[in-house]
């Protein structure tokens, strides 16, 4: 049975108890070259250079004593014919086709902190002087303090070193160039809030020990993660990343016993495509002081707990996972058997006749993605606010669910010729509960389906800018919905996963879940998904939502403003 949604075929889901069952992979391989012993084999010279410390290539790179290595190629163990298993896809016109048993396994940096907000190795860490604390770890541009936190044009291309964007003579379309590392300027003294507002000056000693932390941080993020640009980018990845060669599929789920990648392509078989934890690295062994050291490659389990697989690309080279086509990954957890979405998904839909939502791999072919073609707007002075629910902003006599596309021609030529000059636009996160108005998000990287695209959320932000009108998203890192089907909610059998377990990590009013903000792989997907919706979507700010909560272990409730300042030492939870 397949079902339509705008214009997007839907098929059915199949029962679970047949999800194991039918239609098993082809045990078909065909021995590929390693191509780790064609490209990774290193000569003599090579070698010499690796000894003394200079080779820089395919192999990695040298620093501090270590060498830091790409591994060989996926290919090199993984089949290269594959067998049809399925034809259900969300997108017309698309094929599905099986995918055999192979990993590609990467170094994942990072790990789970401990519970404290502020955690105790960060704690640890030597305070050195302003002066040294202030120096960039990357070549970091100045920038001016009387910045707002809105994106323009220049921001973009100096400040941000964003992805720059060049107009192609005659077609007004937007290309985009080459990234750069964003230039993400060092932590300032800190003093100049005082200016800002005078009334803060006499909390001064409790907002100087949170800026003090902060910059604890940021000095480990630097660390351990080679700067906050490249921990801001955690969905290069984390969740389904694409290559020439196939496509990777890593999930953090350090409370999982065993994760297997199941949906449309390999017809939801739990034994086709089984994740490892496994991951490799070179290592050097020196066996004698007469013999020179040796660079092999070992392999060794995962210490974070990250969960990977590699889908090579089918033999005619497209992709193991059609476009549209819906995914799950199944984990054996202390909870049970468990299917759930991808944290990292980047879109997701509810069938008709169903009540959680399923997770759609969405990797448009280049004719399908839309080109931006208008930059962003210049900073103006001051912001004129024109907040807005796209769902709810239809004027036809119905009651309907508006889309980006109405919204985009009808209510953004309204709001600019209003006198507005920014647009806060809410409820943009995927939530599967649309009377939370937004704030229960199940997706945090996936636009609500329910308006449409991820293309279409794109043309309406693009279409916002060539109005001049800036659009701030209405962003939630407050908190999350406790689903647990279709949300982050247990999502590795265990309630301490993104959020805090117990009590502590509810919010009785909200009845949601509470992200536990000490975790160092949780601050990489909150921070990696603001990032996301700036670059992938060219969000120009956001409004963060809940702030009171996420300052407060007493989120607000029960107190009034007055008792604020009785409890500084609870902010974050820090000073308990």
């Amino acid at each position: 049975m397949v079902y339509t949604l705008s214009g997007i075929r839907l098929p059915a889901l199949p029962p679970a108890t047949n999800r194991s069952g039918s239609a098993l992979r082809g045990a078909l391989r065909t021995a590929n070259l390693s191509i780790f012993s064609k490209r990774n084999s290193m000569g003599k010279k090579n070698a010499e250079k690796l000894l003394c410390g200079d080779f820089m290539g395919d192999q990695g790179w040298w620093k501090e004593g270590k060498i830091f290595a790409q591994k060989p190629s996926p290919e090199s163990d993984s089949s290269s014919l594959r067998v049809a298993a399925s034809e259900k896809t969300l997108v017309p016109g698309s094929q599905i086709d099986g995918s055999s048993i192979s990993t590609d396994q990467m170094e994942v940096p990072g790990t789970e902190l401990e519970d404290p907000q502020v955690l105790q190795d960060i704690d640890d860490l030597t305070m050195e002087d302003d002066n040294e604390i202030n120096k960039p770890t990357n070549d970091c541009s100045k920038v001016d303090e009387n910045q707002v936190s809105v994106h323009s044009e220049n921001q973009d291309d100096k400040a941000q070193g964003a992805v720059k964007s060049v107009t192609l003579p005659g077609t007004g379309m937007i290309k985009k160039e080459e990234a750069r590392p964003k230039s993400i300027p060092p932590p300032g003294t800190g003093q100049r809030i005082y200016e800002i507002d005078p009334l803060l000056k006499g909390y001064c000693e409790h907002l100087d020990y949170r800026f003090g932390q902060y910059k604890k941080m940021r000095k480990a993020i630097d660390m351990h993660e080679g700067g906050l640009d490249l921990f801001s980018r955690g969905y290069e990845k984390m969740g389904f990343t694409r290559s020439a060669t196939g496509i990777t599929y890593r999930e953090w789920a350090p409370g999982a016993k065993s994760a297997a990648l199941i949906g449309d392509f390999n017809n939801w078989n739990p034994q086709a495509d089984i994740m490892t934890q496994e991951e490799e690295k070179w290592k050097w062994y020196c066996f004698s002081h007469a013999t020179a050291s040796v660079l092999q490659w070992r392999k060794r389990l995962n210490e974070f707990g990250v969960w990977e697989i590699f889908l090579p690309n089918n033999v005619d080279g497209s992709p193991a996972i059609p476009h549209g086509s819906r995914v799950k990954i199944r984990m054996d957890t202390p909870s049970g058997i468990k299917d759930s979405i991808p944290a990292w998904i980047k879109f997701s839909i509810q069938a008709p006749g169903e009540i959680p939502y399923n997770g759609i791999y969405y990797d448009p072919p280049e004719e399908e993605k839309y080109v931006f073609k208008h930059p962003r707007p210049k900073k103006p002075k001051s912001l004129r606010i024109y907040e807005a629910h796209v769902g709810m902003s239809s004027t036809v006599g119905e009651p309907v669910v508006n889309t980006y596309a109405n919204f985009r021609d009808d209510v953004l030529p309204r709001i600019k010729r209003l006198g507005y000059n920014a647009v806060q636009i809410m409820a943009i996160q995927e939530h599967s509960y649309y009377g939370s108005f937004g704030y229960h998000v199940t997706n945090f990287f996936a636009p609500s389906s329910r308006c449409g695209t991820p293309e279409d959320l794109k043309s309406l932000i693009d279409k916002a800018h060539e109005l001049d009108l800036l659009v701030l998203m209405d962003i939630v890192h407050s908190h999350a919905s406790n689903n647990v089907l279709d949300g982050l909610n247990m999502f590795d059998g265990t309630d301490s996963h993104y959020f805090h377990s117990g009590s502590r990590g509810h919010h009785w009013m909200w009845d949601s879940c509470l992200f536990n903000y000490g975790s160092w792989e949780v601050l990489r997907f909150l921070l990696s998904n603001a990032r996301w919706w700036l670059d992938e979507y060219k969000f120009d700010g956001f409004r963060f939502d809940g702030v009171t909560s996420m300052m407060y272990t007493h989120h607000g409730l029960q107190v009034s403003s007055m008792c604020f300042e009785k409890h500084t030492h609870m902010l974050l939870g820090v000073a308990q």
